[in-house]
Formats: structure tokens, sequence, C-alpha cells
């Protein structure tokens, strides 16, 4: 796990951030300016604290592609992908996002993760000529994507922003070539806004890919293709994604910002003048500068897409990302 501290936490207004976000700034001291200049397709985010490993040798591809939800296979250098490892029954364990560079792939987890991440990894080598372990020599960091003005870009997991690997000991350089700096608050706006599940927080121990917007086809940032078989948790992935109706499905919610505060994650959600029995719980949540403040949730399927619920005492309306019903997994494209 990374411990120490981003050195870009020393540029002017910066303010830590807490928890498992600790280690970066939060902010820089404008949460919307940092914002809109993120949307406008200017600036980076320093996730440096988040937990880097990587994986060698002559046949880390096809290994990775046989125990993972994504295809690896043939994968090109310079290509980003997002993965998942599965357990048996189908909920997601662990979650990645790396490139291969011709020689080794190198990927990035939630802060803390990796160790159980490598762990998993070297018990699953056997006999595979590959190497496994956690590096504390590259930091991630993310850019957002070019603002197209006639129109937008084909969809891929750079339409969300791109992801670059940096020397530690090159951070300021970085800074200074690829500023303004925002701050993760900023960050974590758009992407929920973008409808982007976080691994850890916006899931729990239960959570399978179909109740998050995480298969090919439904979401740039996709992390199960589906041309692919033989891989740990499958035959729950195939089975829920043809029949359709999975347990549960991510939400976006509208917060009413008449009080200055956001729900925690995990708070329960209920439907307003309903039963006080819950319907889902509060993932993430954020102030957008043009939303307000807006939030990530999963909620039980036959909750009623239009019912006006309530999370904290806080009322709270819908917007659909994933479908509950057959058919169409995930909202189209605004």
């Amino acid at each position: 796990m990374t411990s120490q501290p981003s050195p870009l936490l020393d540029l002017p207004g910066a303010v830590a951030g807490d928890g498992i976000d600790a280690g970066v700034a939060a902010h820089y001291g404008s949460l919307y300016g940092e914002q809109k200049a993120l949307a406008a397709g200017e600036g980076f985010v320093d996730l440096s604290h988040r937990d880097v490993f990587r994986v060698s040798g002559p046949e880390r591809l096809t290994w990775l592609h046989s125990l993972t939800t994504q295809y690896f296979e043939n994968l090109a250098p310079g290509v980003w992908v997002q993965a998942l490892v599965l357990s048996p029954q189908g909920h997601v364990e662990h979650a990645f996002a790396g490139v291969d560079d011709g020689e080794a792939f190198t990927a990035h987890t939630e802060p803390g993760r990796a160790a159980a991440l490598v762990t998993f990894l070297e018990r699953m080598k056997f006999m595979t000529r590959v190497e496994v372990g956690e590096v504390d020599d590259v930091a991630a960091m993310w850019r957002p994507p070019v603002v197209e003005v006639r129109g937008a870009p084909a969809p891929s997991l750079e339409t969300t922003g791109r992801y670059d690997l940096v020397p530690r000991d090159q951070l300021a350089a970085y800074a200074d070539a690829a500023g303004p700096a925002a701050g993760l608050w900023a960050f974590e706006a758009l992407r929920i806004e973008r409808g982007e599940p976080r691994f850890g927080v916006d899931t729990d121990e239960r959570t399978i890919p179909n109740e998050v917007g995480w298969l090919q086809g439904e979401a740039p940032w996709a992390a199960v293709h589906l041309d692919k078989g033989c891989y740990r948790g499958q035959e729950t992935v195939a089975r829920v994604h043809n029949l359709g109706r999975p347990p549960r499905r991510l939400t976006l919610l509208h917060l009413d910002g008449s009080e200055n505060r956001l729900p925690a994650p995990g708070t329960a959600i209920t439907v307003q003048s309903g039963l006080a029995k819950p319907v889902g719980a509060m993932g993430s949540s954020a102030r957008h500068h043009e939303l307000g403040p807006i939030g990530l949730a999963l909620l039980k399927r036959n909750t009623a897409t239009d019912a006006a619920l309530e999370v904290d005492g806080l009322p709270a309306a819908q917007e659909t990302i994933v479908d509950p019903d057959v058919g169409k997994h995930f909202r189209p494209t605004r």
C-alpha cells in the first residue's frame, strides 16, 4: 500500500483528503472552478494514493485472460483496460485498471487493495511464467478527455479521461506540464455524474457486475468482456445478462440541497411516505457544479424507477443508470 503523502500536497491551496483518500488533495481551494476546468478538458487529478501492482513474464496476458473478466489475449501495448476478479458466485472481489507496455502489465487499484489482489494472483500462478508484485515507484494520475467541439468521440475508456502512470520522482514535473491541478472532490463529482461506480464505495461484497453497468457495451469503463469465457464467476454474469433483472441496480440520485450535508456511504435509503424498510444503500456522493448534490446508490431491482426516495432525511430523485428490466442495462449516453 502507498503510505507516503503526495508531494503535490505542497502545491498552493492544497487541502488533504481524508479516509481512504488521505495522502492526496481533496481540493486546491476552488471546488467548482476545478470541476469546470476538468469538464473543459483542462488539468489533471492526483491519484497517487492508489495502490499499483505489476505483472511481468511472457505468459502474463494469457494468464490474466484466464483469471479475470477482461479480454487480455493479444492486448496491444499502450491500450488501457479495466478488469475484475470475481468470486465463484460472481461477486466482485477485485477491480483494477492498467496498461501493458510490451514487457509488463502495470495497473492501479483502490488504496489498500493491492496486497490482497497480489496474494490471490500469487496463489493462481502454478507453473505459469509470470511474476507479480506491488510497486511503489510509479503513481496513477488522471487527465480529462479532450472536449470534442464537433461531436463526441467513439466510446472507449479514454472518453471518460486518461490515466497516466508517472514515476514518483517526476510528479512535480508532471504537475508543471499537465496543470492546473484539480482535487479528488472535483474528480469524484464528475465520476458520479457519469454514473461510473467506484469499487468498495459504490459496491459491496454482494455486488455482481450486472448491477453496476460493468458489462461490455454498457459504458466506456466496462470491465467485463462478453466474448470470452472460462473465468471464475462467469456463469452468474452470463445468466443475469441473458435473463435480465439483476437483483439490484445502480442509480444516480439527485439529492435535496437545502441542507449543507451529504449522506455517508452505506446509509439506508427508503421510499418517501412508504414503509420504513430500506430499498437500498447510499454509495458515493458529491457536490456538482451544475447538478448540485448528487450520489450513486444500489437499489433493489423492484424499486419503482419514479419513486421519490429519502436518505438520511434528505429527499432524493432518481435518474436510471442500470435498467431493472430485460433489454438495455445501461442508460443512453447523454
